[in-house]
């Protein structure tokens, strides 16, 4: 996936999880944020981001922040993106099917599923989770509790007993990362459901992404480590 009208900026800060200040071109500017995350790792005072400048006179901001700068590797924090490319990704085969179909947002149970995808007469739910925590060369998810992410992966299992095929997909929004694990000491809940889950049945993919100042795409599989 691509960004259009990419600039620069520097980070200064950020109010409330919806807005950040950013100087622009030497002007300070109030921008948002496309995650609500806490994000607190990344967006500190003085680190470059990369911004999408936007011609809407409707928004209450003509910018966006997509990405940030953390020890000379970009992270992409856009929390629409992981959607974006793992789409592209089905629809240039990235699964070993003959992928006949693919709806996104589809209702299972009380959720709704990132995409249902149809291969012959196979049905495989996926969701999507997007990853923007590093640390020393970990890729870790959530940042913070996510009792909706559970409810997500007991419902993927759920869904095994009702002849769907089920996956979820952390969508590692860097590259280069040595494996991924989920964050024990933020969420235990998620951990334990994620083990669960993938002795059901339930299969747990990670991939990092190639990322540019506007772009991201799904690189390669990682290894995922419970």
């Amino acid at each position: 996936m691509k960004y259009e009208g990419i600039y620069k900026g520097e980070f200064v800060s950020r109010p409330n999880r919806f807005i950040a200040n950013v100087i622009i071109d030497g002007r300070l500017e109030t921008v948002h944020v496309k995650n609500t995350g806490r994000c607190r790792e990344l967006l500190v005072p003085g680190a470059a981001v990369y911004l999408q400048r936007h011609h809407n006179t409707r928004r209450k901001t003509k910018w966006s922040l997509i990405s940030v700068e953390k020890g000379g590797r970009m992270v992409n924090i856009d929390s629409q993106a992981p959607n974006k490319a793992v789409f592209e990704w089905l629809s240039k085969g990235g699964l070993p099917f003959d992928i006949t179909t693919i709806k996104p947002e589809f209702v299972y149970g009380r959720s709704r599923m990132d995409f249902l995808i149809t291969a012959g007469d196979d049905r495989i739910l996926i969701e999507v989770k997007g990853v923007t925590l590093e640390n020393d060369g970990v890729a870790m998810f959530p940042d913070a509790p996510t009792d909706r992410g559970v409810r997500h992966l007991l419902e993927l299992c759920d869904s095994l007993e009702d002849s769907f095929m089920a996956a979820v997909i952390f969508v590692i929004q860097m590259e280069g990362v040595k494996y991924f694990t989920p964050n024990v000491q933020t969420h235990k809940e998620f951990a334990e459901a994620l083990s669960y889950v993938r002795k059901k049945g339930v299969r747990v993919l990670a991939f990092d992404c190639c990322i540019g100042a506007d772009y991201m795409h799904i690189n390669k599989e990682v290894q995922v480590v419970l």
